[in-house]
């Protein structure tokens, strides 16, 4: 009979038994791993469309896999399909049933490109629609072969398409929390085992939409990065002449079960999600408040919720965007927290080499973050060339570096305010 475990709260403690991974690094855990500890870049200028007339032209696309044409829906959709394939095999669950619990997923809120505006436009039966409002109109009374392209061309059809496509139970819930959502979609799985709603839960954070539209509006927000040559220099975290972040693409994928479920299969336990923390903001659509109280508190209820001291943490997966306010802001409240103690804990950006996969961020970091912990290798923060004077950190510039990591803290600041923190363990002693 396998032992029930609880944490000091008596709750349920919740192991990651599946894990997968796409970045613009490459498909599968175990290629992107080696990439990013070796310092590789993914990032390169923009192929997909024409960026010309755009101040910033590097993006991390995921260019190896996805439909053609592209649409953000498509490629969100296939990486997600992509991650969870698998899965269930490596957790050591019978495939045949299906998952054998509740799906927590990522939905990016996009809206269709213009390639796809423009098909929908040519599809309208009668008349030529003229005005949003004829095409609506179109919309409402069109046939079932126009009805055939809604699901490509709305984001909300993806949960239901990843429930029926890995057989998970009851109604998929759908996540979208800014560039916290994939840390988000884990904390809510973690929680639903905790409440012993489920045994088990499966998480899946995707975000495709590298595309002429997003780039200009985040441009216009001054939040991208203008570093173009060479493309592998263009994001910066913690470096002084950081300008930006790098929009990009990626996927992760989550296996997460109570540890007497784990236990009872025989399952290969990759890590355990110790605590969860989230706090909101409401200080403006892209700057945190001055004060820091929002990623502060995030931070503090994550290692409370863990039952922990922040000097149990080995090392810290950042935010780290590369935008001069975030990572002032990162540095501020990881400060307020830890004190001067933060000045000798490992911290790093994996964005440095993948960019900002954003809605998708907080899972592809926290797969980063399991590995960290399983290799004991943690990954660089390249491009820091620079140091800033005013972020007084150890960013492990350049090049990995070994050590001994049981506790990590992965960090996920989303604008709107939204903030959640994720503290990642190695398997505990029974």
């Amino acid at each position: 009979m396998p032992q029930e475990l609880t944490d000091a709260k008596g709750r349920p403690v919740v192991a990651v038994t599946g894990m997968g991974l796409v970045t613009p690094l490459g498909r599968g855990v175990a290629d992107n791993w080696d990439a990013l500890t070796r310092g590789r870049s993914g990032l390169k200028t923009v192929s997909r469309f024409p960026p010309d007339g755009l101040r910033t032209r590097v993006a991390g696309t995921v260019d190896f896999m996805g439909p053609s044409p592209y649409s953000a829906y498509g490629l969100s959709l296939a990486m997600a399909e992509a991650v969870g394939e698998g899965l269930l095999a490596q957790a050591g669950l019978d495939a045949e049933s299906g998952f054998p619990g509740p799906l927590f997923v990522v939905t990016p809120p996009s809206e269709p490109e213009w390639p796809q505006l423009r098909a929908l436009f040519d599809a309208a039966p009668a008349t030529s629609p003229e005005t949003y409002d004829d095409l609506i109109e179109a919309v409402r009374t069109a046939d079932h072969r126009f009805a055939d392209m809604l699901p490509g061309l709305v984001n909300a059809a993806m949960p239901d398409a990843l429930a029926e496509r890995f057989g998970t139970k009851g109604c998929p819930v759908s996540v979208c929390t800014a560039c916290a959502s994939g840390a988000s979609a884990i904390q809510l799985a973690v929680e639903a085992i905790r409440r012993g709603e489920t045994q088990a839960a499966l998480a899946i954070a995707s975000d495709g939409t590298v595309h002429p539209e997003g780039m200009v509006r985040f441009s216009l927000l001054s939040a991208l990065s203008t570093h173009n040559e060479p493309p592998e220099k263009a994001s910066r975290p913690f470096a002084r002449d950081r300008n930006g972040f790098v929009i990009a693409e990626g996927a992760a994928a989550f296996v997460l079960e109570s540890w007497e479920a784990a236990q009872a299969r025989g399952a290969r336990v990759l890590g355990v999600v110790r605590g969860c923390g989230e706090k909101a903001d409401d200080y403006h659509r892209t700057r945190s408040r001055p004060d820091g109280s929002a990623i502060i508190g995030a931070i503090a209820h994550a290692l409370e919720d863990a039952g922990i001291a922040p000097d149990a943490i080995d090392y810290i997966n950042a935010h780290g965007t590369g935008t001069p306010e975030n990572d002032k802001m990162e540095y501020l409240s990881l400060h307020a927290v830890f004190g001067d103690a933060i000045h000798q804990v490992p911290i790093s950006s994996n964005k440095s080499m993948i960019g900002h996969t954003l809605l998708a961020a907080g899972g592809v970091e926290a797969a980063f973050s399991l590995m960290t912990i399983a290799t004991g290798i943690m990954p660089p923060t390249i491009n820091y060339d620079e140091p800033d004077p005013a972020i007084p950190l150890d960013v492990v510039p350049n090049e990995a570096r070994q050590g001994e990591v049981r506790m990590v803290l992965s960090n996920s600041f989303g604008f709107g305010g939204q903030n959640v923190c994720l503290v990642l363990s190695a398997e505990p002693e029974i």
